[in-house]
């Protein structure tokens, strides 16, 4: 049995893949009223409309339920990882565990594994990212990530499917570190679209915003080729060029001045915020990150970045 800790889009259509391909999945979520409903109905039509549960998978709101997994995928926001941890860690220690969520902690400026491996001792810990939408997913179309860990070979075997090829990767720094930045490249993305700044601009804001991704990731002592793989440059290509992405959203929102749902998760906010103070400890250069944390607390008006941004010194590239 493999447990999934969070029924949002992108853990419900992992539980669909994997209980599609005749594993036994339960998927916990908190929410009693929402386990109610999908016990009902075997789908997910608050977060992932239209999709029918497959009869391996089944749903609860008992951690308990969850003991003898031969894994637990952690879908829940980066935000909330370490609250989780700190309520279940001693139910789930010795479990291999493998996060889904994209981005640092903002009060301790750690990863997910970092997280996981502190709060439950006795586990593997490994992180699954890369260029992935929750419906491509749950729809059975192709899809390929990244599981990095340094002990994932059972976990890669257990977790790939016909639908979901899964890449080993032992750099987690570098995994994680893509996965977290790209989400913060995407609202600059999205921000130069809602702006009407054209997709020549977004292009160019892409590339420069990989480069300093790349700065950092190397900085902390991730490998530059995890950074060109799929968990730092497909990710990134995916969420900067695409409206299911919500941190491309938001961007647009923030670009027109415009309204965003505050209920929907946009990870690359806290992100942005983290890895902007991160980025001046160490004194790396990352004014892309830096001007969108800026929009974000509204300390720097659009016009501003764009001129701040554009009037940098000339350099090579």
């Amino acid at each position: 049995m493999i447990g999934v800790i969070g029924a949002g889009a992108f853990g419900t259509a992992l539980a669909i893949t994997l209980g599609r391909d005749g594993r036994e999945v339960r998927l916990w979520a908190r929410d009693t009223n929402h386990i109610a409903s999908m016990a009902a109905t075997r789908r997910n039509e608050a977060r992932l409309p239209g999709v029918q549960f497959p009869e391996t998978v089944s749903v609860t709101a008992q951690i308990d339920d969850l003991a003898g997994a031969e894994a637990l995928i952690l879908s829940v926001p980066m935000q909330a990882l370490g609250g989780f941890l700190a309520l279940h860690h001693a139910r789930i220690d010795r479990i291999p565990l493998v996060a889904c969520c994209k981005g640092i902690d903002l009060s301790t400026l750690k990863g997910a594994c970092a997280l996981m491996a502190e709060a439950c001792p006795a586990s593997t810990v490994a992180v699954l990212t890369g260029p992935s939408f929750a419906a491509d997913i749950a729809k059975g179309l192709p899809t390929a990530l990244t599981l990095a860990s340094m002990d994932g070979e059972a976990l890669q075997r257990l977790l790939s499917t016909p639908d979901l090829r899964l890449y080993r990767s032992t750099d987690v720094i570098g995994a994680e570190l893509g996965g977290a930045l790209k989400n913060v490249i995407a609202i600059a993305a999205g921000v130069v679209i809602g702006a009407g700044l054209g997709d020549s601009a977004r292009a160019a804001l892409m590339t420069r915003g990989y480069a300093e991704m790349t700065r950092l990731a190397l900085a902390l002592g991730a490998r530059a080729e995890t950074l060109a793989g799929l968990s730092g440059f497909g990710d990134l290509v995916l969420t900067c060029t695409s409206t299911q992405s919500r941190n491309f959203r938001f961007g647009q929102s923030l670009g027109a001045d415009a309204t965003f749902d505050p209920a929907v998760t946009v990870e690359g906010i806290a992100t942005a915020k983290a890895v902007s103070n991160l980025a001046k400890t160490m004194q790396v250069d990352m004014p892309i990150t830096q001007m969108i944390a800026a929009l974000i607390d509204r300390k720097l008006s659009l016009s501003s970045a764009v001129s701040a941004l554009m009037s940098r010194p000339l350099k090579p590239e």
